[in-house]
């Protein structure tokens, strides 16, 4: 699909320095830029790619000012970085914009469905099902009875949703996502042997919530595992059954949540961050990556190691970690000297 600077330039409100009619047909990064390529120039260390780019059109900012004759038409903005975004999200709306049942997928005739949604092949939707407007369900997806999806949201290819999971609006949950299995429940007998205690709750996700390919939501053994409003989920995430994660936290990739652990709203937590079962962490936390958390934790900390320390303590001891082998031989070369001392004292 290609799209004229003019008709780009009226979508991001911008003002047109060159040929209105140049076309582009894809993006790209300005030092990679060529024909039918439209970029962007934000970080002024670039610069002079703007001068050599074969880039069709590029987006600056209003105060852009060449030195230098330009072959790029040049579309100014407020704000290049975040009208680029723009066009990344309108273009993925177009490039997302299916429409359709395919014919080899599963739908139950129990299932609701609202208008304009997309069902592709081999997509497997149960008993009971209610589906919302414009929801897309790619491929080899499977949704489980009961299960409810809100209006605008998308499940990628492989997605796995069970029974009883509830999504809002405007989600997206990437492939191979696995929503609501069992919470990992058992109990030892008298011999040792474990028993299954069986998992019969389910899952809550709110609306504009994010959930990264191959990240793992845990349905609750009673009541609800809860995602609320806004919070964005990596890849390979695992959240244990009855955890809750407040609204607007972010969770970087390969971060462990143990059940029963409530998190606060507007948290960021770095990847492979271990976090126990049965604690709270308040709002506004930041977590660094690699971190383990061990201990509830209060509004607004910042955390480093394993186990959590303050942020800044544990920079001021990093200094000494490091150093601990010098440290040691400086030790042991006083306790020479000193058992040499002391030896001399007794003669």
């Amino acid at each position: 699909m290609k799209f004229k600077a003019s008709q780009i330039a009226e979508l991001l409100e911008g003002t047109i320095i060159g040929d209105e009619d140049a076309e582009v047909f894809k993006l790209s990064k300005i030092e990679e830029g060529e024909k039918g390529s439209l970029t962007f120039l934000a970080n002024p260390k670039y610069t002079s790619y703007i001068y050599t780019t074969k880039a069709s059109v590029c987006i600056v900012a209003d105060d852009f000012e060449k030195t230098q004759d330009l072959s790029t038409t040049l579309i100014k903005v407020k704000n290049p970085y975040d009208s680029f975004s723009k066009l990344l999200e309108y273009y993925n709306q177009i490039k997302l914009n299916k429409t359709g049942i395919d014919e080899r997928a599963h739908i139950s005739e129990s299932a609701e469905l609202g208008e304009n949604i997309y069902v592709g092949t081999f997509a497997f939707i149960g008993d009971n099902v209610k589906i919302g407007k414009n929801v897309k369900i790619y491929p080899e997806t499977y949704v489980g009875d009961n299960v409810s999806i809100g209006d605008n949201s998308i499940l990628f290819p492989g997605c796995k949703v069970y029974s009883e999971t509830i999504i809002g609006n405007n989600c997206v949950i990437h492939g191979n996502a696995v929503i609501g299995a069992d919470g990992f429940g058992f109990s030892p007998d008298e011999s040792g042997v474990y028993k299954k205690v069986p998992q019969i709750g389910n899952v809550i996700i709110g609306n504009y919530v994010d959930v990264g390919a191959g990240t793992t939501i845990d349905r609750a053994t009673l009541g609800s595992t809860v995602i609320h409003d806004g919070v964005k989920l990596d890849n390979q995430i695992q959240i244990a059954h009855n955890v809750e994660i407040g609204k607007h936290t972010a969770i970087a990739a390969q971060t462990g949540i143990a059940g029963s652990t409530k998190i606060g709203e507007n948290c960021l937590i770095g990847g492979q961050v271990g976090i126990v079962g049965h604690i709270t962490i308040g709002n506004r936390v930041k977590i660094q990556a690699q971190t383990g958390i061990g201990r509830n934790v209060k509004d607004d900390e910042v955390l480093q190691g394993t186990p959590a320390l303050g942020y800044g303590d544990f920079n001021k001891s990093y200094v000494h970690f490091k150093n601990l082998p010098k440290l040691i031989k400086k030790i042991e070369t006083l306790e020479k000297k000193l058992h040499t001392y002391e030896e001399k004292q007794t003669q």
